[in-house]
């Protein structure tokens, strides 16, 4: 029997109302909204969605509310630019850098932090790549490189098994992270040839997979991250706290709980940066500050992540705790401390 060709990804509004996950009166909005943000929801998770509007959808399905930019919000929230001593890398700690080896996503969430520049272009030019890893290899107080972008885990497996081995020759560099939605939303990726030769490579790779809800941890999900896990890859996980998809106590144990069963220890749960167009997202400081205090005690602390703020402008990531984050002088302000001992201004959304 002759296989059937994959189903493609959706990548444009018509494709949306065809596949009956928006009105045909949403259309001129998000025409719009594709204009300026790019548009890629996999076959893995047009199966995940399991009515418009649920947990999935909401994350992946474009809205007119991406239309509306707040004042606060920023084209390059978290500071990447700032930080880049060559194109392709940020420097923003002493001993880790972000290595941007494509900016290819299989899916393109709707509240993606680097929204405004990824899927412009496909993996680093070569040129960019070489000078990247030559800042490496002379920054010898660098030990930690994070592949991220886009997703590294789009990259043909032979392009990434060569970024890698071009890594391996820096000898003061001693662990590589992947950062990837690649096991859940394209769980067809994960190979056993794939997790065989990431298992590997020297120095280790640990994968930090990004999932926000249970919904999306699918059979095959589940399968793909098994594989890892069973080559000996070491799992962490990142979500986002996201307003109407998982700010409650029970999404985020259903969440964390499942993680912890599939051998993933779940790391960071971001709150959400302010990237253009994401405000409908975002939740204040203090709700997510409840629900983590909800979630001690009937979560086991294996499976609780820490709760973070990406500070805007490029200061760093701190926890979202009386250490680092304090009540400022009216309602909704908040003053962070970062890494440094530098403190800056957080205002809430209004209400």
């Amino acid at each position: 029997m002759t296989a059937l060709p994959p189903k493609p990804a959706l990548t444009q509004p018509d494709a949306l109302l065809r596949a009956g996950l928006v009105q045909k009166a949403d259309l001129p909005a998000l025409t719009r909204v594709a204009e300026s943000f790019r548009i890629r929801i996999t076959p893995a998770m047009r199966a995940a969605i399991a009515a418009p509007g649920d947990a999935v959808a909401a994350q992946f399905v474009p809205t007119a509310a991406e239309l509306t930019t707040r004042p606060e919000e920023l084209l390059d929230p978290i500071g990447d630019n700032a930080h880049a001593p060559v194109p392709g890398l940020t420097h923003r700690y002493p001993d880790r850098a972000i290595l941007h080896i494509t900016k290819t996503c299989d899916v393109y969430c709707r509240f993606c932090f680097r929204r405004e520049t990824v899927g412009e272009t496909g993996p680093l030019p070569e040129g960019d790549l070489a000078q990247a890893l030559a800042y490496i290899a002379a920054t010898p107080k660098l030990r930690e490189i994070i592949l991220t972008g886009g997703d590294p885990l789009t990259l043909a497996p032979r392009r990434l098994e060569v970024v890698l081995a071009r890594l391996s020759e820096i000898a003061h560099i001693t662990t590589v992270r992947l950062h990837t939605r690649v096991p859940v939303v394209a769980p067809e990726r994960i190979t056993e040839p794939l997790a065989q030769m990431l298992r590997a490579q020297r120095p280790a790779v640990w994968i930090v997979v990004h999932t926000n809800h249970a919904q999306e941890l699918t059979p095959p999900a589940r399968a793909a991250l098994a594989r890892l896990v069973d080559a000996g890859i070491p799992l962490l996980s990142q979500s986002v706290l996201l307003r109407g998809v998982n700010d409650t106590r029970d999404a985020l144990l259903d969440l964390f709980r499942a993680l912890q069963d599939l051998r993933v220890k779940p790391y960071y749960l971001h709150h959400c940066d302010l990237a253009p167009g994401t405000s409908h997202f975002r939740t204040t400081l203090a709700h997510g500050r409840a629900l983590m205090a909800s979630l001690r005690g009937p979560l086991s602390g294996a499976a609780l992540p820490a709760y973070v703020l990406d500070i805007p402008g490029g200061f760093g990531k701190v926890p979202i705790t009386a250490d680092y984050v304090a009540p400022g002088d009216a309602p909704g302000l908040w003053r962070v401390t970062d890494w440094q001992g530098r403190v800056h201004d957080y205002a809430d959304p209004p209400s």
